[in-house]
């Protein structure tokens, strides 16, 4: 028979999917893919379902219904003071990823060059590929994570047509800084060229790291699609549903791939999460402190262990180093391990790289209940101990 796209044939599955497939498999706690354990406010989930049951319950208006435009406008506004046309800027897709795919589709074609900065989150690689793009990669490394200016100054060529940057970022929980930020809109302009921002943690940040949308920096209002997640703010992963805010140069043709793409979202979560986007400082300050709280009770539990805990500024995820731990065997060999010895699944911090990764990282999901991070570092001492490492 013909060949399939080579894209997509062979790839491998997810490596979310793959963990959380061995932590059924194995009964082990799952601190691999980046979902929390708890459902979102309720008040939330009690709009959608009275939306549900209210109709109307067929096709919403292709860009998003009104009520969450309007928000989405009101909140780039009311957290970044930028100035968002609802009727004009703003596009409701199913969740953020389907916003990446739709940016890539409209704004790449074949040839052109797209800067991703590793470690990268897993879609990018395969949409910019699939949309005949030229991946360009540029690294921060561990354990800072800091932007090396001159690396990706050095990427830029006169047939960049785009950067893809995760602020904050997935898997590595840096916030880019101000001055970072700056350097990238400076080489954004003076190689005019767009910036696909995937800002779906924004409000997941902690110690005083704010993030600062590169949509707010001289000369980057028309070159950036700036994409949220309701998701991610508020704990309902499973609804997905994304944002898109864009000058409407920009929004345009995206709107033409979100067309060919799912058209629309189901209109109760819409409206739900227009009202979720309105709720006060308050929750704001709130989810993330909460998660500030989980993040230092598990690191401060892996750094007793052994392991070499590294800087989380924001996002679910911690990432910790092994050597000092004397484990054998790579990040990939030793997740695997344990998954079947320790009853708990992380993931590799390999997986994020196209090629040449680390070996030596692995990444914990801390989104969980304090009873299930408890239990998993439980095991995991139980785990070394066993080994004669710790414990």
């Amino acid at each position: 028979m013909k060949p399939t796209n080579p894209v997509f044939t062979g790839v491998k599955t997810t490596i979310f999917e793959r963990m959380s497939r061995l932590a059924l498999e194995h009964a082990a706690i799952n601190l691999g893919q980046g979902f929390p354990d708890v459902d979102g406010p309720q008040d939330i989930r009690q709009s959608a379902a009275d939306a549900l049951m209210a109709g109307p319950n067929q096709y919403p208006p292709m860009l998003g219904v009104p009520e969450l435009r309007q928000a989405v406008a009101a909140a780039n506004k009311r957290f970044y003071g930028l100035e968002v046309d609802w009727q004009r800027e703003v596009m409701v897709t199913s969740g953020a990823t389907e916003a990446l795919a739709d940016a890539i589709f409209a704004l790449i074609e074949p040839g052109d060059e797209v800067i991703l900065i590793e470690p990268l989150y897993d879609c990018y690689l395969p949409l910019v590929q699939r949309a005949g793009g030229v991946p360009v990669r540029v690294r921060v490394t561990p354990p800072d994570w800091k932007l090396n200016v001159k690396a990706l100054e050095a990427a830029f060529t006169e047939n960049t047509k785009a950067v893809l940057i995760n602020n904050p970022m997935n898997p590595c929980a840096k916030v880019f800084t101000e001055a970072e930020l700056g350097d990238i809109a400076r080489l954004c302009r003076t190689n005019d060229c767009y910036a696909i921002c995937d800002e779906v943690y924004e409000h997941l940040t902690f110690e005083g790291h704010r993030h600062l949308p590169l949509m707010m920096f001289d000369g980057m209002r028309e070159r950036c699609v700036r994409i949220g997640s309701a998701g991610k703010t508020f704990s309902l992963t499973g609804w997905k549903v994304g944002y898109i805010t864009a000058s409407p140069n920009l929004l345009e043709p995206i709107a033409k791939a979100h067309q060919f793409v799912t058209f629309t979202t189901p209109p109760n979560l819409q409206k739900a999460v227009a009202l979720g986007l309105a709720k006060e400082d308050s929750y704001y300050h709130g989810l993330a402190g909460d998660l500030r709280v989980k993040r230092d009770f598990l690191s401060n539990e892996l750094a007793q262990l052994g392991f070499a805990v590294l800087p989380c500024d924001g996002t679910y995820f911690v990432t910790v180093d092994v050597t000092p731990l004397g484990l054998n065997g790579t990040d990939e060999e030793i997740c695997l391990r344990m998954v079947e010895e320790a009853g708990v699944a992380a993931v590799p911090l390999s997986a994020f790289y196209v090629s040449d990764a680390p070996t030596n990282c692995i990444r914990f999901c801390f989104c969980k209940k304090d009873s299930v991070l408890k239990e998993a570092t439980d095991r995991l001492a139980a785990w070394l101990k066993g080994l004669g490492l710790s414990g």
